[in-house]
């Protein structure tokens, strides 16, 4: 499988380079597209500093079980319609932050195009727990 793998990169360079470029920018356009990820770590010097808002778009249910202290909360599919209550906090950058990553980007994107300094956790809060971070219920 490999031997073949090699054998065709080999003999069709052009198509196997065209291929590895492609597959770049595909990864680069997906990282910028979520706008700029946050550790766990730059999370909390945030915060720390007064620098940055908590935006916690999971369900009522996961938020309940447990969330970041101090975390605002707007469920994702409700964010468009009550963008106008996070105004007072766009001096500060709003950290989205949702179960494991997936809809924080676009949510982060959302809140760039609407004028607000967004960012999102990278891993979401399952990344928080594997840090050992508190959350408060």
């Amino acid at each position: 499988m490999l031997a073949n793998l090699i054998e065709f990169a080999t003999t069709h360079y052009v198509l196997s380079g065209l291929f590895v470029v492609l597959l770049a920018l595909l990864v680069f356009s997906e990282l910028l597209k979520g706008g700029k990820s946050l550790s766990s770590r730059e999370l909390t010097a945030l915060l720390n500093s007064e620098q940055g808002v908590v935006l916690d778009v999971r369900a009522q249910k996961d938020f309940s079980a447990g969330h970041i202290v101090g975390a605002l909360h707007i469920p994702y599919e409700k964010l468009a319609a009550r963008i106008a209550e996070l105004e007072k906090h766009k001096a500060k950058t709003l950290i989205v932050v949702d179960a494991m990553g997936q809809q924080a980007g676009t949510a982060s994107r959302e809140l760039k195009k609407a004028g607000f300094n967004a960012a999102k956790l990278a891993g979401g809060i399952a990344s928080w727990r594997g840090d050992n971070l508190p959350l408060v219920k």
